[in-house]
């Protein structure tokens, strides 16, 4: 979608060297919602400006591209805006690069035909994106969109009802809505279901043969409309295959790193340069995650919460993998070393405030 043809023109806007600016925690558009402002911003002056004569939207979309090697973000701003300014996409695309390039802690802004923009960010807002995400901790992803909203879901007592309600409302809390009318959760019972084609339907009104997070984490993580999978032997067994496993893994890995580092007397520092490709993809699913919660929050669909902390421990195990967080053998510890470990530290961060989220536990071993 973001991806021009491989021979297709682009255009790619970089701003001029300046002096160096302080490193400065939230100075940069950091999230895809942070960077959608700054989108739109961008087109409300290209207006001002007599550039564009269009409507300023209500929102933009900014979302993470298809292939690393497309920049952090992209977004079909201009394909939206370009019938009603009377031009073609490129020409939209073209005005609204040439400003975005100016703002601060965006690198260069490529143009892929139709007319997508592809964004990158300087180093620094990388540094800032982990430096937010420490400072705030478990509060990281809360936000008040919601503030003005009072609801509070209820439900029948049905097991996977009440268990998406319980998640649904720590969600709603989470960005700011407050206790209110009861609103009924919708999503398909647990009921019945046979273990095997032909085989007679056993009761799933409990789960003794689960643990409490295993059982939660079956009956959220399916879409509403969706039957979930109850076996035991898929939801309890440690192995890559079971996703639940792997996003706890993944914290307590985050862990470990961290007390492996004091233990060598390595301190963890975000002001780094986070240049490979598994760094970009993880740095851009812990940024992405204000705006699941938020997403989740609003759909009552905790399983988008669930589905992300799957990418984000994926995307951490392949950092992890190509990026060493710790010296090796001889190695003495570098800077690389230090950024690395704080990005380990916020992915860690994004894993477990989403399984409490979910009301599920985020083990410090495993």
């Amino acid at each position: 979608m973001f991806v021009p043809g491989a021979d297709a023109p682009s255009a790619q806007y970089v701003k001029p060297i300046r002096g160096t600016t302080p490193l400065l925690a939230y100075a940069f558009p950091v999230t895809p919602a942070e960077l959608s402002r700054t989108v739109l911003s961008t087109v409300r002056r290209a207006v001002e400006a007599d550039e564009l004569s269009v409507a300023v939207p209500e929102r933009v979309v900014v979302e993470r591209p298809r292939g690393p090697r497309q920049g952090d973000y992209a977004t079909n701003v201009a394909l939206r805006l370009a019938r009603a300014a009377g031009r073609q996409p490129r020409q939209v695309a073209e005005i609204l690069a040439g400003r975005l390039a100016r703002c601060p802690g965006i690198a260069r802004v490529e143009i892929a035909d139709p007319g997508f923009l592809n964004i990158t960010l300087e180093a620094a807002a990388h540094a800032g994106l982990v430096r937010e995400v420490l400072a705030q901790g478990a509060a990281y992803g809360h936000n008040d969109s919601l503030a003005a909203t009072r609801v509070t879901l209820a439900h029948n007592g049905e097991p996977r009802a009440a268990a998406v309600a319980d998640a649904g409302n720590r969600l709603l809390r989470a960005c700011g809505a407050r206790p209110g009318p009861p609103e009924a959760v919708r999503v398909r019972p647990v009921g019945t279901r046979p273990d095997a084609p032909g085989a007679p339907a056993r009761p799933c009104d409990d789960f003794p043969a689960l643990t409490r997070d295993a059982a939660r984490w079956a009956l959220l993580r399916p879409p509403p409309g969706d039957t979930p999978r109850l076996d035991p032997a898929e939801l309890l067994t440690q192995r890559e295959s079971n996703p639940l496993f792997r996003v706890q893994y993944a914290h307590a890995r985050t862990r470990a790193l961290l007390r492996n580092a004091r233990d060598l007397g390595i301190a963890p520092d975000p002001d780094g340069r986070y240049g490979h490709p598994a760094e970009h993809r993880l740095l851009g699913v812990i940024a992405d995650f204000p705006r699941i919660v938020q997403a989740a929050a609003r759909h009552r669909s905790p399983d988008r919460v669930a589905r992300h902390l799957e990418l984000t421990a994926d995307a951490f195990f392949a950092c992890h993998d190509a990026c060493p967080q710790l010296p090796r053998g001889d190695e003495k510890p570098s800077a690389a070393h230090r950024a690395r470990l704080s990005l380990a530290e916020a992915a860690g961060t994004v894993l477990a405030g989403g399984l409490t989220l979910l009301g599920i536990s985020a083990p410090e071993h495993l």
